[in-house]
């Protein structure tokens, strides 16, 4: 979001199944969050060259304020009222006595910029979005002591680089998912293996090929070409010197000659996949699943090289004016039960370790590779470019995100 989701999701029933086709009219509700999926970054351990603010964790918990208020994306935080049947927001109000206050945010520029108001105590960052708060002083360290659940998140989900610095975690893992090659299976022969059927064999599908809208994929020609072009020495694809950067920019800007349609909305790519407008290009788990269950005959996968994937993480302002009520929902919204309701309803792998005994369907955490850590390391998960290289070189300056954006306005055109 970060499958079924990101856009601006009002979603559907409790339990994302994966095998209702009432599934599709969900979809429909959560539609439009292309730049929702924010940016994470590949699983390395801290930010390295990232030096925040000097800001201390709370050290315990007091007595929970009357509210808390939070920034997320839609889908994460549900009361009954877009759907009644899907509500884990009621139960926590009532255990707690936090009346929960949320904004649904379009995108992580969004959630940043609401966050800097210090009008939200927690926000359901992704990786593009995670590092500028924890690099501004915006998002504060969190205690991890003080969330029960937290030693039941997989262990592929702590200390990684979108959000911890030098060891010290600014939040609390929500769930995870890749970013990964779609094609159909009549169209496109033989079945690819690498990401150069979008990328150097692109031209075979010309006018068919679709690729995400978002500056971030250019992390995934950067991947690309860290297994293609070993000459330029890319160790992490969010961690671009300038002659990293062109290189893949210019890739991307081959490759647009060939793209039919970058997407954002997932229920078009289904549809153009569906038609055969589409035949190959990137895409979530939970699209290829809702697009075999329409009929189209596509397959997804893992290509060779890897894929870049995302990972949100909730995080605390580090002027939370209610930060006891804010780590009550941080914990809350990882507990077994309920995150295994949002994991199926959002369409993405849960965090919590014991959340898979709790989904409605017993296939879903395999379907979404939630416990395969193996699965995982083979993901690059989105983080926010910045001039330090997150890569640990210090003889260059990397290239930062708003040059990301800057590039990606030219490849398009």
């Amino acid at each position: 979001m970060e499958y079924v989701v990101r856009l601006n999701r009002t979603r559907q029933a409790p339990h994302f199944s994966l095998a209702s086709g009432a599934r599709l009219v969900a979809a429909v509700a959560v539609l439009l969050a292309a730049t929702a999926c924010g940016s994470s970054d590949s699983g390395s351990s801290s930010a390295t060259g990232l030096n925040p603010p000097d800001l201390k964790a709370q050290s315990k918990l007091g007595k929970t304020e009357s509210q808390v208020n939070l920034v997320a994306w839609a889908g994460y935080v549900e009361d009954g009222s877009n759907d009644p049947k899907v509500d884990w927001v009621g139960d926590f109000e009532k255990q707690t006595g936090c009346q929960v206050n949320s904004k649904v945010a379009a995108s992580s520029d969004e959630m940043v910029k609401l966050m800097k108001t210090g009008q939200y105590d927690a926000v359901s960052a992704s990786g593009d979005a995670s590092l500028r708060l924890i690099a501004s002083g915006d998002a504060a360290p969190v205690n991890t002591s003080l969330v029960p659940n937290y030693k039941d998140v997989f262990s592929g989900l702590k200390n990684g680089a979108w959000n911890s610095v030098d060891g010290k975690m600014y939040g609390i893992p929500h769930g995870r998912g890749a970013n990964l090659l779609m094609y159909n299976t009549q169209k496109v022969t033989p079945a690819p293996t690498s990401w150069s059927a979008v990328f150097d064999d692109a031209s075979k599908y010309k006018g068919h090929v679709t690729a995400y809208d978002s500056p971030i994929y250019i992390a995934d020609a950067a991947l690309y070409l860290k297994a293609t072009k070993p000459e330029l020495k890319i160790k992490d694809p969010y961690a671009l010197d300038q002659k990293q950067f062109d290189a893949a920019v210019a890739l991307l800007k081959k490759q647009s000659a060939n793209v039919g349609e970058y997407w954002s909305d997932y229920l078009k790519e289904i549809s153009a996949f569906k038609s055969g407008d589409s035949v190959v290009g990137t895409t979530w788990q939970v699209i290829a699943n809702l697009a075999q269950d329409e009929g189209a005959k596509v397959k997804a996968f893992v290509p060779k090289e890897g894929s870049t994937g995302w990972s949100d993480t909730w995080m605390i302002s580090a002027k939370a004016k209610h930060p006891n009520c804010a780590y009550k929902w941080m914990d809350w919204i990882i507990s077994p039960k309920v995150n295994a309701q949002v994991a199926e309803y959002f369409g993405e792998a849960p965090a919590n370790s014991k959340a898979c005994a709790e989904t409605s369907d017993k296939s879903f955490c395999d379907t979404f590779h939630a416990a395969d850590e193996t699965y995982w390391k083979n993901i690059a998960f989105w983080n926010t470019p910045i001039e330090q290289c997150l890569d640990g070189r210090t003889d260059v300056k990397c290239v930062p995100y708003a040059k990301w954006v800057q590039a990606w306005t030219e490849i398009k055109g």
